[in-house]
């Protein structure tokens, strides 16, 4: 049974509200000397899709170079941005998705969603992907937290829903998939994409791309049968685990043209955590390696949010965690294999896909960087060998997977990246989604905590809610608006504009110190389809 804790709770402070434009050292996953760059590649992909018309060293890995201190002063010298440029800053990659009616009717557990991101890298590490199902059902949501550099998270927004469509399809659909290919014909699209303009596929590796997922459904079809249902859960598990071999696969191989070659070995040396949603009517699955979280939003009868955590974040203050990758590795590693909270001192996710530096043997990994192109030996990190590396693999990219029958009282679903539970509580987050759909906050009494206030303080307040219910209509979207409050909350739990534009202006060399990326999903969900769907599940 797997048990859910709140583990990136701890350590929040007014410093991890600082954000946007600002891009600089990184507050990486990861421990290294220096950091791949992501080059981008705007272009469509549209590999059996259908297209509406309409961690290294927090860090994530771990510098080995002496950091630097800044006095908190230099942080004050911002300046103050105007509002409207405050909102250009934070609706600049929101994105909303409503679900479609049929007769005038929602006939979907979804209504719809909404998405949003906030880069600190340069450029930003995260990635997010949305897609429907066209030959199953369902509706697929993921976040992807990239480190040491951002290949590894696009490899994965382009890839990973395929791979778990493919494994969700039946065996004759399969087959005939197979056929359609083998006879050159089309090939019906598998999934709808539901992407923000600035979300791109990389033109230049779609036949790579297609030729390892054919691969992949020619072996289902050789390990299925006619008539037998596929598992959500299995599916999920060999979309995750397979995926993984192929992006290890590929780095090995190589490509003989040279742009591919470099590609896939960044792809490889880089990497990323995965949060990823399946929902199919009442049934919600959560598939998650690494520590970005999913966190279910449950209205109380009162008319109140409670935040119900879905996910186990894959890092040191998980007891579990640690207990497995130690039971994985002799007892005469039980001190070095998690140094400092970190997977052999360095990296602070242990589930992650790529970072084959954690994965492969010393002799690969060197025999792969010898055959391969001169600008990856210019990276220092690329060389370099992890501490007390004797018996890998240390790192998996196999997720934790989760499910939860949905109840007409399951309002909606975030699913966010580790920067935004590190600015936010997980209640607050729930509580601050949970108000602005439902616009019940201004009945509720003005709390101020524990906190000691003036009454100039208290009319500020009084001021700062009577203005609440027009400052929403700012924000049209539920993840800018929860972006918003990641940003700039003050200490009383209420949006400061001073606050936010110093934390949206300042200089990239900062930025970076003090917060993460932040990308979120909001999925809302239709509390009477639910409730008509159990009965007809339970009839």
């Amino acid at each position: 049974m797997a048990t859910f804790s709140d583990n990136s709770d701890l350590g929040r402070s007014s410093l991890g509200f600082l954000t946007h434009l600002l891009r600089g050292l990184p507050h990486t996953k990861f421990l290294a000397s220096s950091l791949l760059p992501c080059q981008q590649y705007h272009s469509q992909l549209m590999l059996l899709t259908h297209q509406p018309a309409s961690r290294w060293p927090s860090r994530k890995w771990q510098s080995h170079q002496s950091s630097r201190s800044y006095q908190t002063a230099s942080v004050l010298q911002s300046y103050i941005l105007t509002p409207p440029q405050v909102n250009s800053i934070l609706k600049a990659n929101e994105y909303s998705f409503k679900v479609p009616e049929f007769d005038g009717k929602n006939v979907s557990s979804v209504m719809g969603f909404e998405s949003n991101q906030l880069p600190a890298n340069a450029p930003i590490e995260d990635r997010r992907s949305a897609a429907t199902c066209l030959q199953t059902r369902g509706m697929l949501l993921g976040v992807f937290d990239g480190h040491a550099g951002c290949a590894c998270a696009q490899a994965l927004s382009e890839r990973l829903f395929y791979y778990v469509a493919v494994s969700l399809l039946p065996h004759n659909t399969l087959c005939e998939l197979e056929a359609a290919v083998e006879a050159g014909r089309a090939l019906s699209p598998i999934l709808q994409w539901h992407k923000h303009p600035n979300d791109y596929f990389s033109r230049e590796a779609q036949n790579l791309y297609f030729n390892s997922l054919r691969t992949y459904w020619q072996e289902l079809i050789d390990l299925t049968s006619p008539g037998e249902a596929p598992d959500t859960h299995e599916a999920l598990l060999s979309a995750f685990k397979r995926l993984d071999q192929d992006i290890s696969l590929e780095a090995q191989v190589g490509d003989p043209n040279a742009f591919l070659h470099y590609w896939v070995l960044r792809v490889a040396f880089s990497g990323a955590t995965a949060c990823v949603a399946h929902i199919d009517g009442p049934d919600l699955f959560i598939a998650n390696a690494g520590d970005a979280r999913a966190v279910l939003g449950v209205q109380e009868e009162d008319g109140s949010f409670r935040a119900h955590t879905l996910s186990n974040d894959h890092n040191a203050q998980n007891e579990d965690e640690v207990a497995r990758i130690r039971s994985e590795h002799p007892a005469s590693e039980r001190k070095t294999v998690i140094r400092q909270d970190r997977l052999l001192g360095l990296l602070m996710p242990f589930r992650a896909f790529g970072d084959v530096k954690f994965k492969w043997s010393i002799e690969l990994q060197k025999r792969v960087l010898e055959s391969g192109p001169d600008q990856l030996h210019e990276n220092e990190h690329t060389k370099f060998i992890p501490p007390n590396y004797h018996t890998p693999p240390y790192l998996t990219a196999a997720p934790e997977i989760t499910y939860h029958k949905l109840r007409p009282q399951d309002r909606f679903l975030v699913i966010g990246s580790d920067g935004l539970w590190e600015t936010l509580h997980r209640q607050e987050v729930v509580r601050i989604v949970g108000e602005y759909l439902t616009g019940v906050h201004q009945r509720q009494p003005l709390k101020v905590g524990g906190y000691r206030v003036t009454l100039g303080q208290m009319q500020g307040l009084l001021e700062e809610r009577k203005a609440r219910l027009s400052s929403a209509f700012e924000d049209q979207n539920s993840a800018t608006h929860l972006m918003r409050h990641a940003v700039g909350n003050n200490e009383f739990g209420t949006v400061d504009h001073e606050r936010l534009s110093k934390m949206l202006s300042l200089p990239e060399e900062l930025a970076r110190m003090y917060r993460d990326d932040i990308t979120i999903i909001i999925a809302q969900f239709n509390p009477h389809v639910i409730g008509a769907q159990r009965q007809e599940g339970q009839s």
